[in-house]
């Protein structure tokens, strides 16, 4: 949900002691379920449906109704039912299935996707906080330098803290990250 259509006139919610959780993070637990939430409701009606069908294929229930199929078309088809065969050779039955796993193959596909466009908006959300943090950290690692400096504390000059305020470049970082996995 972007800011300008955040609903900001709701309360903000109650923590009760007995949770034993902060109220920023019942907060944040809050709005991440209402995000997901809003976004299951601007899904389309095709994603709806794929998640459906993934949903069922995915579960024992769908196990069971196979096995179910599959065991009653083979008994009907050798013989050792009073039902008349209709697929003896079980070409129909191969072709059914085969069709049926390229259909739930696409359905998992198309879930996949979009469970991936979900986690890279996740990720991207996290390296913006990580980001943030980074950035208020070392303006806090700075500010308690100078106050050390002031009070005459001997580990302001501690070389670690030196290095911890320099400001972080994501992109430096990134570009080293690569060059060490061309080196692999």
């Amino acid at each position: 949900m972007s800011r300008s259509t955040a609903d900001f006139s709701r309360p903000t919610p109650t923590v009760h002691p007995s949770d034993g959780l902060a109220g920023a993070l019942t907060r944040n637990i809050e709005a991440l379920a209402e995000r997901r939430r809003h976004e299951d409701e601007r899904a389309s009606t095709q994603d709806r449906l794929a998640q459906l069908i993934t949903r069922f294929a995915g579960s024992m229930a769908f196990v069971y109704v196979h096995a179910a199929v599959i065991v009653g078309w083979i008994l009907v088809n050798t013989g050792l039912t009073p039902f008349r065969p209709f697929d003896p050779t079980f070409v129909i039955l191969a072709t059914v299935a085969s069709v049926e796993a390229i259909f739930i193959s696409t359905f998992i596909l198309i879930s996949q996707n979009r469970a991936q466009a979900a986690a890279d908006r996740r990720a991207d959300l996290d390296l913006q906080i990580s980001l943030l943090s980074e950035h208020e950290v070392t303006h806090l690692i700075k500010l308690v330098t100078q106050i050390a400096d002031k009070l005459g504390i001997a580990e302001a000059g501690n070389p670690e803290l030196r290095e911890l305020q320099r400001t972080v470049a994501p992109e430096a970082v990134l570009e080293r990250m690569e060059e060490v996995e061309e080196d692999r």
